[in-house]
C-alpha cells in the first residue's frame, strides 16, 4: 500500500511538473521579439514630442482630421536618420548601394526566403541542442545552438590592429571574471 502511494506521489508530481512546463504554440521564427501576451506591448509605447512654439505661425501646417501632427514620434524615421540615412528614400535603392544590391541579386532572389530561412533554423535548432530534456520541453536553445558560429569579438580585434587596420570605434574588453 506504502508503495503504490509512492508510485502515485511521483506520478503526480510528473504530472505536475510537465503541465507547469508546457508551452503555447509553435512558430518557426528565429527569435520571437514581439509581445505574445494579451496585455499592451510596453515597447510599442511612444511618448510624444514636447510641443513648441514656431519662429511664425505661418509655419503651422494645415490641420488634418485623422491624420498626424508635429508631436507624433516616427521611430522608423528617427532610427533612419540616426543611422545616417535619408528617411524620405526608405524602400529605395540609393545610387551607392545600387552595385552591392545587384551584386547580391546576381543569382536571383528567392521568394519566401525568410520562411524558409526560419523553418530550417528551427529544425536545426532542434537536432543540434543536445540534450534530451531541452528537447522535450522545446526550450529556447538559439544561442547554445550558434556558439561554435560566435564571433570572438576581441580575437578578431586583435587581428585587424595587427594587421595595421584602424579601429577606433572599437568595444572595450570585458571585465575580468572572478
Amino acid at each position: 500500500m506504502r508503495s503504490t502511494q509512492g508510485v502515485l506521489a511521483i506520478a503526480m508530481s510528473a504530472l505536475l511538473v510537465l503541465t507547469a512546463c508546457a508551452r503555447g504554440e509553435k512558430t518557426p521564427q528565429l527569435m520571437n521579439i514581439r509581445s505574445t501576451t494579451e496585455g499592451p506591448d510596453e515597447f510599442t509605447i511612444v511618448p510624444p514630442r514636447p510641443l513648441a512654439m514656431p519662429e511664425s505661425l505661418t509655419e503651422l501646417p494645415e490641420p488634418t482630421p485623422g491624420g498626424a501632427n508635429r508631436t507624433d514620434q516616427n521611430p522608423f524615421e528617427d532610427a533612419i536618420t540616426a543611422l545616417g540615412g535619408k528617411p524620405n528614400v526608405s524602400g529605395k535603392i540609393g545610387a551607392g548601394d545600387a552595385a552591392l544590391v545587384s551584386y547580391a541579386a546576381r543569382a536571383g532572389v528567392a521568394e519566401g526566403i525568410r520562411d524558409t530561412l526560419a523553418s530550417e533554423d528551427l529544425d536545426y535548432r532542434r537536432n543540434n541542442n543536445g540534450k534530451l530534456l531541452e528537447r522535450l520541453f522545446d526550450q529556447n536553445v538559439y544561442f547554445k545552438a550558434y556558439r561554435p558560429y560566435a564571433l570572438d569579438q576581441q580575437a578578431e580585434l586583435a587581428r585587424w590592429r595587427q594587421a595595421g587596420a584602424r579601429t577606433p570605434a572599437a568595444p572595450p574588453p570585458p571585465p575580468a571574471a572572478k
